[in-house]
């Protein structure tokens, strides 16, 4: 028995020694791509346009909208592309990509449409740096701690959305808003594009003198189930039509955070004590549950951490102003933000396996995006109408527990070969 445990312990170890490159540059490339940079910002330049353009806060969160339908067409493509010429190829072209499309919005204009298509073309060029390509390979190099490898590699969201508040309130106060993108781009540009470039490979990849990856060579045969056949079974589209309105209660109050707390009487400096905490409990989210992940039935952690937010739904809809509780309210949201994408590439490895892995995920990853991108816009159309947030938040409430209890129908994971 003491042996099997020491060769466990060797295994995980063995694990992590040979892919920390891989998990580092993952970590920065997600934290300072696609999904975390939007998403996690739109709330913090929100008021500025608001002030500079006098746009509504529906027509800004409808440019989350928008990258979500070009991330609906994008996604695939990316998945597609990495499935033929590498992850590492797809990831570094996109950052630049994205790096240069945020960089472009220091240069922002009142027309509203230029707005939009500032945000579409990074969404366009910056897909393939959305968890669909990173997570292909963390799960390559990875197994027996797969869930808790999927965690680390996607703490970069949480990371990026417990430091950029504070940062890009730092930034545009002594250089504007403009200066705050310019920051965002150049990060993306200066931090996250190296790290790929010089860390990320796949595990047939042999090292060059110096560390950095050389060519690939021929992947070995992956198990798993083709994309045909996975499209074919029930698991996949209940999977896929269940994630589009969980996405849309975990993801509509967080980039309307500020406004939200604004409504209810918050002073912007207690705002700013608040926000970040949805960053930090993203974190443990991620890693929290990438252990339970590893350890325990996967739908089951789903049901209990994606239902658990209907809690925050109902705290942030009341009159309630206490800190207290809404400390709590933005812990359970962000902690249910920081596993959703783990979630959904665990499931993805385990259900129908490696074959088809970045085709299959990018169709789950757009039922999701789909969901969270225009959750935004809806809330923000609800609050222009009504003059708050309640309704939108109270519909979310009913939503997650009762679309988080379906994954309970999945059943045991298939013997894939």
């Amino acid at each position: 028995m003491q042996q099997t445990l020491n060769m466990d312990a060797a295994g995980q170890d063995g694990e992590f020694r040979r892919g920390w490159p891989i998990l580092l540059a993952s970590l920065l490339g997600i934290g300072f791509g696609l999904a975390a940079v939007p998403f996690y910002t739109a709330g913090v330049f929100a008021p500025h346009l608001v002030h500079e353009f006098g746009w509504s806060i529906g027509q800004i969160m409808g440019a989350l909208t928008l990258t979500t339908l070009v991330v609906m067409i994008a996604a695939p493509v990316a998945g597609m592309m990495c499935d033929r010429f590498g992850t590492r190829k797809v990831a570094s072209l996109a950052l630049a990509g994205f790096g240069l499309s945020v960089l472009s919005l220091a240069a922002l204009g009142p027309s509203l449409i230029q707005f939009y298509l500032c945000w579409g073309l990074a969404a366009a060029l910056g897909a393939g740096t959305l968890p669909i390509t990173y997570t292909r390979t963390v799960n390559r190099w990875f197994d027996r701690h797969r869930g808790l490898a999927l965690g680390f590699a996607m703490t970069g969201t949480g990371l990026f959305g417990m430091i950029s508040k504070p940062l890009l309130a730092w930034v545009i106060a002594d250089h504007g808003w403009r200066g705050g993108y310019a920051a965002l781009g150049t990060l993306t540009l200066l931090v996250a594009l190296p790290a790929t470039l010089l860390l990320f490979r796949e595990p047939e990849e042999r090292s060059a003198p110096g560390g950095a990856p050389a060519a690939p060579v021929t992947p070995p045969s992956l198990p798993g189930f083709s994309r045909a056949e996975a499209l074919k079974q029930w698991r996949f589209w209940l999977i896929a039509l269940i994630l589009l309105p969980i996405s849309f209660g975990l993801a509509g109050a967080v980039p309307n955070l500020e406004p939200i707390l604004l409504d209810k009487g918050l002073d912007q400096a207690t705002i700013l004590t608040l926000t970040p905490l949805v960053g930090f409990a993203s974190i443990c989210g991620r890693l929290v549950g990438g252990w339970l992940l590893d350890r325990f039935w996967a739908p089951g952690v789903a049901f209990v951490l994606l239902g658990l937010p209907a809690v925050s739904c109902v705290i942030l809809a009341g009159g309630d102003v206490d800190p207290g509780m809404i400390r709590l309210a933005i812990l359970l949201l962000g902690f249910a933000l920081g596993i959703e994408y783990d979630v959904v590439a665990y499931l993805t490895s385990r259900y129908f396996g490696m074959r088809a892995y970045s085709g299959l995920y990018a169709i789950f990853y757009v039922c999701f995006s789909t969901g969270a991108g225009f959750a935004p816009l809806i809330f923000g159309i609800i609050r222009d109408a009504t003059g708050g947030f309640a309704a939108a938040l109270n519909i979310s409430a009913v939503l997650l527990p009762l679309c988080a209890a379906c994954f309970l129908l999945l059943g045991r994971y298939p013997k894939l070969a």
